[in-house]
């Protein structure tokens, strides 16, 4: 008994569309994997009560730019690393040289001018306030201001009026604005590289069902 087999239509033209669609479904898996774990790391920054803005520094880019490859990548990272690196594995923060961490209270505000990052120094450049050292043997020392109200915000402002025989303002009180700490250890409020290992794992289906669709 025999039998014979034959390929009808062109062979080498049948390789190149198998090629085509396995090139347009490796790179369709990859770039839906790459949006994919983009917006697992948004929102989970999001689900650890960082912000929207502190999300959104996540990017992610697809190559190539344009066309389809065996070879495609999607990269996913971040604008702020230093950020989500410390809330990621839970990093013991110090001050630099030595130096003591100030950690703005309610009183001081969120930011300062410019919406820089709030300090002691811009503190005072912004309100015209001095900050004074407090230290506490039993517990964090800290910069306070003198002669000073909560304001309706809540934020520490300068106390109008006239001064009593002792010098001091009428009503003013002494406002805690920055908490002094030698080290800080940041929570552990994120698993970024978790979830970029469930989306590799997640990754070969993700490209079977870019080519079955």
């Amino acid at each position: 008994m025999k039998f014979g087999a034959s390929i009808e239509g062109d062979l080498a033209a049948i390789a190149t569309e198998i090629l085509q669609e396995a090139e347009a479904a490796v790179t369709r898996g990859v770039f839906a994997s790459g949006r994919g774990l983009r917006d697992d790391w948004r929102g989970q920054v999001r689900g650890a009560g960082l912000g929207t803005r502190l999300a959104n520094s996540v990017r992610q880019a697809d190559f190539p730019r344009s066309g389809t490859s065996l070879r495609a990548a999607s990269l996913v990272w971040t604008k702020a690393p230093d950020i989500l690196h410390a809330f990621d594995g839970g990093v013991l923060i110090r001050g630099k040289d030595g130096l003591w961490l100030a950690i703005p209270l309610p009183a001081a505000g969120l930011t300062g001018l410019g919406r820089q990052r709030i300090t002691p120094w811009r503190w005072e450049q912004r309100t015209g306030m001095r900050l004074r050292f407090v230290y506490r043997r039993n517990g964090p020392s800290l910069l306070v201001t003198d002669d000073a109200r909560l304001n309706s915000r809540g934020l520490a402002a300068a106390k109008g009026g006239r001064r009593r025989r002792d010098g001091v303002l009428a009503g003013a009180q002494t406002v805690p604005v920055f908490l002094l700490l030698r080290q800080v250890k940041m929570p552990k409020k994120l698993d970024l590289d978790g979830l970029a290992r469930e989306a590799t794992a997640r990754l070969p289906g993700a490209i079977l069902g870019a080519w079955k669709g």
